[in-house]
């Protein structure tokens, strides 16, 4: 398997930036089909209203507007009067049409409000990259797609056409208005059944519109540690940080040693030093402490600064395990806590004597 081979899938940061370029999974197709569907269904519904409605217009215009007089006036009047009507009977359809397709597209996307897909693209005016686009998979699976979709749609008319040659001989001996009748409703069955099949061709087109973008969504193995690392920051540089910041953590605390009243040591593997005030201090509280390394250099603070250091390993061992820097001591430790401090005390003070 190839390192750069993407196999991933999306992360969500990536749906994200794709979703705001407007790159979603969307078929057109099922859009347009329940708009054809639902056009036939409410001339279905419609029918009637809409045939005597149109007669009435037709009626009107053939009586009445067409003896007037020719004038630019009338004219004008006429043509806005039939504007209205016209746009009044057609206004179902526009809105079930329009309905439609907003419910189209929210129920496969969401509400998606975006100005990228708008923004002018001037490679798309390449005719090189023009003409590669017209060779790629993609152009190939759409054409196919569009032949299949037209021998089916072809294959459903051919189908309902010769079931009803019988009635389509008649029609040359029937009367005009039965056979108007008959072709609407054969135009409408007609309707029904395209819009049905293309409803279900959409459908695989919906299915297929979000594996192909599922696919050119997919990331590589070095794409997704890469995204990690804008994201959460690069881990050399975060180990970096991490490592000054103890390092400053370190200096502050070895500057508080010179300030204790004694180091309790292991006396090499830990380091703790106590100060107490009185007056100032409920009880004892560690300033320093450290492990190894960290316990030799308080080791090495403290000599410098003559502070005294008692080897004290069960009490090194609890105060290094119990008590954080700054807190102080727990009520367990504080009998051997005092003994120490007194001792320390005892010795400062044999020492200011002597001095």
């Amino acid at each position: 398997m190839f390192a750069g081979e993407k196999t991933e899938k999306a992360t969500p940061k990536k749906r994200g930036e794709a979703r705001n370029k407007g790159q979603v999974p969307k078929s057109q197709e099922i859009i347009g089909a329940f708009v054809l569907l639902f056009t036939f269904l409410i001339l279905g519904v419609y029918g009637l209203t809409f045939h005597s409605r149109l007669q009435a217009m037709m009626g009107t215009l053939l009586e009445h507007d067409l003896t007037m007089a020719v004038t630019s006036e009338n004219v004008r009047a006429l043509f806005l009067r039939l504007s209205v009507q016209g746009l009044w009977l057609l206004t179902p359809i526009f809105l079930v049409t329009i309905v439609i397709a907003f419910a189209g597209n929210y129920f496969q996307v969401g509400f998606l409000f975006i100005l990228e897909p708008l923004k002018p693209k001037f490679s798309k005016l390449n005719p090189i990259e023009g003409a590669k686009r017209m060779f790629t998979i993609r152009t190939l699976v759409d054409f196919l797609k569009s032949v299949i979709k037209m021998a089916i749609i072809g294959s459903v008319i051919y189908m309902t056409l010769w079931g009803e040659r019988a009635h389509l001989m008649e029609l040359s001996r029937a009367p005009l208005q039965s056979s108007f009748a008959y072709v609407a409703s054969l135009v409408f069955s007609l309707g029904v059944k395209i819009g049905v099949t293309l409803v279900i061709l959409g459908a695989f087109d919906l299915f297929y519109q979000r594996y192909e973008h599922e696919k050119s969504l997919k990331m590589s193995k070095q794409d997704v540690k890469d995204e990690h690392k804008n994201a959460e920051g690069n881990p050399q540089i975060k180990g970096k940080i991490r490592e000054k910041q103890r390092r400053l953590a370190l200096q502050r605390m070895m500057q508080e040693v010179p300030k204790a009243d004694v180091v309790i040591t292991n006396p090499t593997h830990f380091a703790v030093a106590l100060q107490y005030e009185a007056g100032k201090m409920e009880a004892p509280t560690v300033i320093a402490k450290g492990a190894d390394y960290v316990a030799l250099k308080i080791r090495e603070v403290a000599n410098a600064n003559n502070i005294m250091t008692m080897e004290n390993k069960p009490l090194a061992r609890a105060l290094y395990s119990q008590v954080e820097i700054g807190q102080t001591i727990p009520a367990e430790l504080f009998q051997a806590v005092a003994e120490v401090l007194a001792y320390v005390y005892k010795i400062k003070g044999r020492t200011k004597a002597n001095a």
